[in-house]
């Protein structure tokens, strides 16, 4: 079993960084709305222009560098992945449905089989 470590930020220019990333989120979309009087499209770079703004702070910080790193692994692992061909993922899609009907029938069957048995032969409420 691997173990899993809890990484917090641990330097404060990290958390300053973070803490004016959340600020900057924060004021793109207060602007947004104290802007309502003005044209959208106003509005919407207010927003655009907060938001961008926080990305860009947060990717400096080490957090966000974490954040970038662990995304170009996981596109990495991804390019590893050995897909299906078409045939292989049509059979086996095929496979689920055929499971699911015959599930289906069986789930059918025993409810039928149980409502008989309860209904009619113990309670004997449909006579």
């Amino acid at each position: 079993m691997a173990t899993s470590e809890v990484q917090t930020v641990q330097s404060g220019a990290d958390k300053a960084k973070l803490a004016a990333a959340i600020a900057l989120l924060l004021a793109g979309f207060v602007g947004f709305y104290l802007l309502a009087g003005q044209a959208a499209w106003v509005r919407w770079i207010a927003l655009l222009a907060g938001v961008i703004a926080a990305v860009v702070v947060f990717g400096v910080s080490e957090p966000g560098r974490q954040l970038v790193a662990f995304g170009r692994d996981a596109w990495r692992e991804v390019k590893k992945v050995v897909w299906p061909a078409r045939k292989e993922a049509m059979q086996m899609t095929a496979y689920v449905f055929a499971f699911v009907v015959v599930m289906a029938l069986f789930l059918w069957l025993t409810d039928k089989t149980l409502e008989w048995v309860f209904y009619d032969l113990i309670l004997g409420w449909r006579k």
